[in-house]
């Protein structure tokens, strides 16, 4: 049966393995959402509203809906996001807070919105929030704050009530360190074997979209040992 989901952060490392997986498993149709276009989905959303966060929902919803047409998804994998260090002693401080906001929240809360309009019944969101946020993070204060923001958020779609669709699934990974390229060139001396694969966060989806679903609301702590990942409920 032939299935169709939406990658949000479709042109990131997670995002493209998402999309080339999809593909590969076939029978699927997939719409990539990002700053640029991901030749290897069937349609692109490409996001230019960078700066009005109530017009870049706008803009996303309505591209999506002339993508969709009259059809729903059967997911919603947002894996939009990126990483800044400092404390709140850093000369940059609030504008890595501000950019990381930007770069999770304001895509998560799109992504439910999305989620609410587009996603059929018993269909799955997926967003994506970080291991290291389930505690402090002084290094990393803007990281932190807006990994957690998306962790509850995640608690709050899954309730009843909020908008999605009947037998929505709600769920947010909690990696610690994902094996994407960036990582490796600006961290080349530290144990790969502890990195979780993309591949491996790509099938967990992909089985997902088949029936294996997660308890909705759960928060997935991503843990790889030795080259072994375990999903862990936190």
């Amino acid at each position: 049966m032939s299935i169709r989901v939406v990658v949000y952060g479709g042109c990131g490392a997670l995002g493209r393995a998402i999309v080339e997986l999809f593909k590969t498993k076939g029978h699927a149709t997939v719409t990539s959402i990002d700053l640029v276009a991901n030749d290897n989905a069937d349609s692109n959303v490409i996001i230019t509203c960078l700066n009005d966060w109530c017009a870049q929902q706008q803009e996303i919803q309505s591209k999506l809906s002339e993508v969709l047409k009259d059809d729903k998804v059967d997911g919603i994998f947002c894996v939009a996001g990126g990483w800044a260090g400092g404390n709140a002693g850093s000369k940059d401080y609030i504008k890595n807070c501000d950019m990381m906001w930007k770069q999770s929240v304001w895509s998560s809360t799109i992504a439910g919105n999305l989620a609410a309009k587009f996603l059929n019944e018993n269909g799955i969101l997926t967003l994506t929030g970080a291991a290291p946020a389930l505690g402090a993070t002084p290094g990393m204060i803007g990281y932190g704050l807006a990994k957690a923001a998306v962790q509850q958020l995640c608690k709050s779609l899954a309730e009843d009530k909020s908008g999605l669709p009947k037998g929505s699934c709600v769920s947010c990974i909690l990696p610690i360190t994902l094996d994407t390229p960036m990582n490796r060139k600006f961290m080349s001396k530290a144990d790969f074997t502890s990195w979780t694969p993309l591949e491996f966060v790509s099938n967990l989806f992909y089985n997902w979209t088949k029936g294996d679903k997660p308890q909705s609301g759960s928060l997935l702590k991503l843990e790889t040992v030795k080259g072994a990942t375990s999903v862990i409920p936190v």
